[in-house]
């Protein structure tokens, strides 16, 4: 008898189909899979046949051979488990099969029959929805990622009879609902808050500039000054994730199976903090089976890199492709995978080894050459790709004591959104988010600047050695700072601003 169920897998982030093929003829008993099965696909026949066996059906004591189709991609993971199981108890005629091919089913099964979750299951959920099928049949721990796709049945099982009962029409499985809106709104509160942060004025309006315009930005002081306690409350200032935002980054956080059974939505912007002793592979992704890294976990939302000088040299600029190009592309031998990595990248570092260079109140220990070895790691290309670059001096005491007024991060929010909602005006038509995205054609577009600029701007760039990248780094800030203030013309003093925003380039403060 031959079988035929639909199951899914995944490439990246995107899910694909595949169809089950359970041939069960006479013959020596043997158990064979093909179709490119990966090492835990190849198990999946002695788990399968003691589920069977302790969930009181009858294995066959036949040649049973298993194909994978499309057989010229690998298949990899242990979501294949619950659809070969079915498909050998259809092919022996327990599973109607007119009823189970309205069905795309996935699982992993445990040797007494359980069913346990699996990664990827809501880019699966959505290509079953694009290809139109009836239902999908799930891991009860995966329901509720998977629920948040509209216009598909979500059936969550826990054994694999209750999976042979509801195809047999004995038992009856309610579809999994999820309120989407109010999954926004009760996530949509921060813990930290800038209104406990006192001083660093000028380093605040940077990191507003920075959110409104999603630019890079990087936080030069000594130890103490505030640099990782303001970079925590950025997100709390990001405009909130639209629900596709949410998908692109759940889908992500799916694939890497980071999702606690209870959650079914990423809807807070990530915030990613990677420790300075990080592969490039750990950060970029990879891997003998790829996998995202922290750059596509943080996408849509923070990369945060503290103590950036302490990374190793090669990690660190394998960052310049994923900051241009908002994606990237892993290649093996078999196959090339890409993910998205579009985020906010925020560095903090000391000025120099002790961390008191240029600091009034204390002395600097440090020789030149050990100045210019710890900032040389940073490299010239990578600090141009950083759109902003602020000096967070030590907090004085009259500001610790919290007299001054400090603004909510809801009413900093409510500016940075305004900005982005005029910016997505604005590039209605292109493929591009923020001012941070604009190509050099769209440079020339949306910043244009006036005679007064241009000289400012010409005498800037003569006398502080600014790049072509620089150059155009400094109009998008500009225009950025025009759109907090519900400005169409860049001014002389945003162009102003935006130029102090620079004064950490390589001619100034890297040797």
């Amino acid at each position: 008898m031959l079988a035929k169920v639909l199951s899914s897998s995944v490439i990246g982030i995107d899910a694909y189909l595949v169809e089950v093929e359970v041939d069960i003829a006479r013959g020596l008993p043997t158990f064979t899979t093909v179709g490119l099965p990966e090492a835990s696909v190849k198990e999946s026949k002695e788990r399968v046949k003691a589920a069977i066996n302790n969930s009181g059906y009858s294995f066959p004591d036949d040649r049973i051979t298993v194909n994978l189709a499309p057989a010229n991609i690998k298949k990899e993971g242990t979501g294949f488990d619950l659809p070969i199981a079915l498909g050998i108890l259809t092919a022996t005629q327990i599973v109607p099969q007119e009823i189970i091919s309205k069905f795309l089913i996935m699982g992993e099964l445990s040797l007494d029959g359980r069913v346990k979750p699996v990664n990827g299951s809501l880019p699966m959920a959505l290509a079953a929805k694009n290809a139109a099928y009836e239902g999908i049949i799930i891991p009860h721990d995966n329901r509720r990622e998977a629920s948040v796709v509209n216009g598909i049945a979500v059936y969550p099982v826990e054994t694999l009879s209750q999976v042979v009962s509801f195809f047999r029409g004995y038992a009856r499985i309610n579809p999994e609902k999820i309120d989407v809106s109010g999954l926004f709104e009760k996530n949509n509160h921060y813990e930290d808050d800038f209104c406990e942060v006192f001083g660093q004025e000028h380093v605040k309006r940077a990191i507003e500039v920075a959110a409104a315009g999603g630019h890079n930005l990087i936080m030069v002081g000594p130890p103490g000054s505030g640099k990782t306690m303001l970079s925590k409350r950025l997100p709390s200032i990001l405009p909130p994730m639209t629900f596709d935002e949410s998908i692109e980054t759940t889908k992500i956080y799916s694939v890497v199976g980071m999702l606690n059974k209870d959650q079914a939505l990423i809807t807070k912007r990530p915030f990613r903090s990677p420790h300075h002793t990080i592969s490039d592979a750990g950060l970029i992704g990879g891997g003998h089976i790829p996998r995202p890294g922290e750059v596509s976990l943080a996408h849509n939302g923070v990369l945060f890199l503290d103590e950036l000088s302490e990374f190793k040299k090669h990690v660190l600029e394998v960052l310049r492709q994923p900051l241009e190009d908002l994606k990237v592309t892993i290649s093996r031998a078999s196959s090339s995978i890409t993910y998205p990595s579009s985020f906010m990248l925020v560095a903090a570092m000391n000025p120099c080894p002790c961390g008191y260079y240029s600091d009034p109140k204390h002395e600097c220990k440090c020789t030149y050459n050990q100045i210019h070895r710890f900032r040389s790691k940073i490299s010239g290309p990578l600090m141009d790709r950083i759109d902003i670059h602020v000096e967070v001096p030590a907090v004085q005491y009259k500001d610790l004591m919290g007299e001054s007024f400090a603004e909510s991060s809801e009413t900093i929010r409510q500016r940075v959104s305004n900005a982005r909602s005029i910016q997505s005006e604005r590039f209605l038509k292109a493929k591009i988010f923020c001012n941070s995205q604009m190509s050099s054609r769209n440079v020339k577009k949306f910043c244009q600047i006036d005679g007064a600029s241009c000289s400012l701007l010409e005498s800037a760039i003569d006398k502080l050695g600014f790049s072509a990248r620089a150059y155009n780094r400094i109009l998008k800030i500009a225009r950025t700072i025009a759109d907090l203030e519900g400005e169409s013309d860049i001014r002389i003093d945003h162009v102003s601003e935006a130029v102090q925003y620079r004064n950490l380039d390589r001619s100034r403060l890297f040797i």
